[in-house]
């Protein structure tokens, strides 16, 4: 979780508390905002996925999020010891109508999915759940 171990930045940010408590805060979040972590995730998974079918190039999905996706070399492990590393690419979403924008990896995907994680306080990746649960759906 620390920087300079899987990434440069690491995934806690400048959060001061326990992973355990990042996950709980954010549990409790989610629930205020009517969605899980599973739908969360299977939405970031679906904006993705158009964007690789798109081919690097922006793409405008149902006439209100502007979605592409930058593909790097490399791969990424869980830094729960999770089996499986994903594919280094970074995909930014835009809802149209707000103008706010997210940016995030095929990890991420797997972090919120597989063990509720949207990382901690000003992480680089850090995903605010309330915002993604405002904007995406």
């Amino acid at each position: 979780m620390q920087p300079g171990v899987i990434t440069y930045g690491g995934f806690l940010g400048t959060d001061k508390r326990d992973f355990t408590q990042i996950i709980a805060d954010d549990e409790k979040t989610l629930e205020n905002a009517g969605k899980t972590a599973e739908e969360i995730a299977n939405r970031l998974e679906y904006f993705q996925q158009l964007s690789f079918d798109a081919f690097e190039t922006s793409t405008v999905v149902e006439d209100k999020y502007e979605v592409e996706t930058e593909v790097v070399r490399g791969y990424l492990p869980c830094p729960f010891n999770h089996q499986g590393i994903y594919r280094k690419s970074y995909t930014t979403i835009t809802n149209l109508n707000s103008g706010k924008s997210f940016i995030f990896s095929a990890l991420n995907i797997h972090l919120i999915r597989a063990h509720h994680f949207f990382e901690g306080k000003k992480s680089h990746f850090r995903l605010e759940p309330d915002e993604l649960a405002r904007e995406l759906f």
